[in-house]
C-alpha cells in the first residue's frame, strides 16, 4: 500500500470543481500538489464505474469530495439519485482511496441533525436527518468512516457564494425586483462563505504536507473522523437576509418581513437549529472560521 507523502510528486483530485465549494477549492488547494479537478461532465458521482475507473487512473494521493447533489427541495421526489451521489458515490472514493494509501476529505451538512437540540451540535451529538438530502448525506458520512481508510468528513452549514444558486444571490436579485421579502425567522444556523470552506481546507491539506513524508500515513490516520466547519456566531434567514441588504450598499433594498417557518411550506423539512460547535477543530487543527458577518463582508466586496 502507498502511503501519503508531502513530496511535489503528490496528487490530489477534487471532484466538483464547478460547483461553489469546488471553484474556490481549485484556487485553494494550488501548490499543495499536483492538483486534479474535474467537473461532472469528467467525473459524474451518479456512475460509480466511472467514479471507480477515472480514481484508478489518476491515483490521487488525496482526494477532495466537493461533488454533491444540493437540490434539497428537489431530493424528496429524486431520493434514489440523491441517494447515489451523497451516499454512495462518496464510499467508492472511500474505498479506492483506501485501495491506494490516500486521504480523502469529504463534505457533508447541518442536515444531518434533526435541529431539536436547544444549542449548539458537537460531532457525537446523536443524527436524525428529517429529509432526503440529510439522509443521503448521513450515508455518505458513514460510507467514507466504514470504508476504514484515512478521512476528514467536513460539515458545513448554509453554504453561499457569488456563483451557482444560494441564498445569498437570491436576495440579491430578489432586491431587484420585489419591494418586500418574507423570510424564515425561526431557523437558526451560521451561513458560511464557501471560499472559507475552502481556506480552511487548504490549510488542513497544507499540514499534512508539513508532516515528514514517514509521518504523513500516521498523521491523517490520527486525524481522521467529522469535524464541523462553519462561520463562527449565528443567525436565522431573517438575520442573514437583513445583513446582506445591509452591506450590499444597493440603491433599492425591499423591506424585510420575518415569518415562521410553518408560513412558506417547502417539501424537505428543515431543521429548526442547524448551529454546529467548531471547537474540535480548532483543537485538532487550530484552525477558526471568521464571523459569518465578516465572511459576508469580504464575499460582497468581491462583487
Amino acid at each position: 500500500m502507498r502511503t501519503m507523502t508531502n513530496t511535489t510528486q503528490s496528487t490530489i483530485l477534487l471532484t466538483g470543481a464547478n460547483g461553489q465549494v469546488g471553484f474556490e477549492l481549485m484556487r485553494s488547494l494550488q501548490g499543495l500538489g499536483t492538483l486534479v479537478a474535474l467537473d461532472r461532465s469528467r467525473l459524474d458521482l451518479a456512475d460509480l464505474d466511472q467514479v471507480r475507473a477515472v480514481t484508478r487512473q489518476i491515483k490521487p494521493t488525496l482526494i477532495v469530495n466537493a461533488a454533491a447533489y444540493t437540490a434539497v427541495d428537489r431530493a424528496e421526489s429524486e431520493p434514489e439519485l440523491a441517494m447515489l451521489v451523497n451516499g454512495k458515490a462518496p464510499g467508492v472514493l472511500a474505498e479506492e482511496a483506501k485501495r491506494l494509501g490516500a486521504a480523502i476529505i469529504h463534505y457533508s451538512t447541518d442536515y444531518v441533525f434533526d435541529g431539536a437540540k436547544s444549542g449548539p451540535y458537537v460531532e457525537d451529538d446523536m443524527v436524525n436527518p428529517q429529509n432526503a438530502y440529510g439522509r443521503s448525506k448521513l450515508a455518505g458520512e458513514r460510507a467514507v468512516a466504514e470504508a476504514g481508510g484515512a478521512h476528514l468528513v467536513l460539515r458545513t452549514s448554509w453554504v453561499y457564494g457569488r456563483r451557482g444558486s444560494n441564498f445569498l444571490l437570491t436576495m440579491l436579485r430578489l432586491a431587484a425586483e420585489r419591494p418586500e421579502l418574507r423570510i424564515v425567522a425561526d431557523q437558526y444556523g451560521a451561513p458560511t462563505w464557501c471560499a472559507s470552506i475552502a481556506s480552511l481546507t487548504a490549510h488542513v491539506v497544507a499540514q499534512a504536507r508539513a508532516v515528514a513524508a514517514r509521518d504523513a500515513a500516521d498523521w491523517w490516520s490520527e486525524k481522521s473522523g467529522i469535524y464541523h466547519l462553519t462561520a463562527s456566531g449565528s443567525t436565522s434567514w431573517f438575520g442573514f437576509a437583513e445583513a446582506i441588504f445591509e452591506l450590499a450598499g444597493q440603491e433599492r433594498t425591499p423591506k424585510v418581513v420575518p415569518i415562521a417557518t410553518s408560513d412558506y411550506p417547502l417539501p424537505a423539512k428543515r431543521p429548526a437549529n442547524s448551529r454546529l460547535l467548531n471547537d474540535k477543530l480548532a483543537c485538532a487543527f487550530g484552525l477558526n472560521a471568521p464571523d459569518w458577518r465578516d465572511a459576508l463582508r469580504q464575499a460582497l466586496a468581491q462583487g
